[in-house]
């Protein structure tokens, strides 16, 4: 019995980690490192104040004191203004994180330029 529980044992055992792959750090694209992003982003907190602006917040969460991230409501790959305050929204991790994977998903499903990928 002692053997089996030793061979057992052994199987649970999760795999080696592979030491050859590794996830690359997030890289924040150039434009929003410009002066340009960073003043309009003063501008828009001084005015809207520090708090999550996402309708769908979750309510358990806090809403103030939290990073924040300044968010495009038409993304600019999808041909959102930059530099528009009306299009940016300020969101914290979570709801920006939600909103981001959400419109990518819209963006796979229908291709580049509006088509649908999987019809005409």
């Amino acid at each position: 019995m002692a053997g089996r529980l030793r061979v057992l044992g052994q199987k649970l055992k999760p795999p080696a980690r592979n030491p050859r792959i590794s996830v690359r750090p997030k890289e924040a694209k150039p434009f929003y490192l410009s002066p340009e992003w960073k003043a309009l982003m003063r501008q828009i907190i001084k005015v809207r104040g520090r708090s999550c602006e996402d309708q769908d917040h979750d309510s358990a969460q806090p809403r103030h004191g939290v990073r924040l991230y300044g968010d495009h409501i038409v993304e600019i790959e999808d041909g959102g203004a930059k530099l528009d305050p009306s299009n940016v929204l300020l969101r914290c991790g979570p709801c920006h994180g939600r909103k981001t994977a959400a419109a990518r998903a819209a963006r796979a499903h229908t291709g580049v330029g509006g088509r649908s990928i999987s019809g005409p």
